[in-house]
């Protein structure tokens, strides 16, 4: 028995040491098999319509523009860009939904600059992580902040504002769209730093908001430019500041805060993203892409029309991309906490 034993276990070795070569390439086909099914997926991208998700309700300014580039990239990558709008909860809806997107390059995110850079340091339990769940493709378009006035307020530049605001204290408002919005924050850091005292009025209803100010019944506000620029341009408000330092080029002679106060520069600004794990290989499709559409007359025509400025250099690298989204975080890591501003 114990003979018949060892000669049954020789034979189970002389069998393993038979099929352990051909096993072993029969592994590495099946490798090289499914290696080359992902590379023929990436080359053959897209092989469905894709979906631009925008956090952004439909009508919305930045949903018209972010149609306007889709319709584009249908003719660039030869398949339908579907706009799916998902808003609420500032945001963060439609970036979860992203977040959680297979990673095969048919999910984009139409990212605003408040879902990546502001909800981290204002919002708790954030169902995302904007540097874990997303990479940047690219920075296709900002977004000014501009300060306003009703023609009847006794200043005409942001020095004069500072003085006439100074001299009586807590007497003038400003329409904003929360404390912890955009413009906001915007009007915060800037009371802060010109020593000022001007009660905040926030608003859910924006187009109201603005019309007060026409009205006068708020002698002030801070307005998104896709906001307020049809009535700047019919003289029923006045632009006092850009917040951008890099000033508007739409109304190059409207003055920059930060040509008072040197460093200010806060901006929205809207950048494609892509899925963690979204293969580099598409992604840089789909960056090549967005930068020819991004040259295409039609959506520079409509650019300023719709309160958003381009980089007349182009939208730059994904690198590019990935290094103003950083300085973007560290600046709004700055500004919370200088403000004592706590996630809620």
């Amino acid at each position: 028995m114990a003979i018949s034993h060892l000669a049954g276990l020789a034979e189970a070795r002389n069998l393993a040491h038979r099929f352990r070569k051909p096993l072993s390439f029969l592994t590495a086909a099946v490798s090289l098999a499914v290696a080359a099914s992902g590379a023929q997926a990436q080359s053959n991208w897209p092989q469905r319509p894709v979906t631009m998700i925008v956090s952004q309700s439909a009508g919305a300014s930045p949903d018209v523009f972010a149609r306007l580039i889709s319709e584009k990239l249908h003719q660039a990558i030869g398949q339908p860009v579907i706009v799916e709008n998902k808003p609420g909860a500032g945001n963060a809806i439609g970036a979860q939904a992203a977040a959680r997107a297979t990673p095969d390059g048919h999910t984009f995110f139409f990212a605003t600059s408040a879902a990546l850079t502001m909800n981290p340091f204002l919002m708790k339990n954030l169902p995302y992580d904007p540097m874990k769940d997303f990479v940047p493709v690219a920075l296709v378009t900002r977004s000014h902040q501009v300060l306003i006035t009703n023609p009847s307020f006794p200043a005409k530049s942001l020095k004069e504002l500072i003085e006439v605001t100074k001299k009586e204290p807590g007497k003038y408002s400003i329409a904003i769209d929360g404390p912890r919005n955009l413009s906001g924050v915007i009007v915060r850091i800037l009371k802060a730093k010109a020593g000022i005292d001007i009660v905040e009025v926030p608003y859910t209803n924006i187009p109201g908001s603005l019309q007060d100010v026409v009205a006068g019944r708020v002698p002030m506000g801070m307005f998104s430019l896709s906001v307020a620029d049809a009535q700047i341009r019919a003289g029923a408000v006045r632009a006092i500041a850009g917040a951008s330092a890099l000033g508007m080029s739409s109304m190059p002679e409207v003055e920059t805060v930060a040509k008072t106060f040197p460093g200010f520069d806060y901006l929205g600004w809207f950048m494609i993203m892509a899925p963690a794990k979204t293969p580099d290989a598409i992604i840089d499709q789909m960056h090549r892409a967005v930068a020819s559409v991004m040259k295409d007359p039609a959506l520079i025509a409509a650019a300023p029309k719709l309160g958003f400025d381009l980089d007349p250099k182009g939208i730059g690298s994904r690198e590019d991309a990935g290094t103003f989204l950083k300085a973007q975080m560290n600046l709004w890591d700055a500004t919370t906490k200088q403000l004592g501003l706590l996630p809620e």
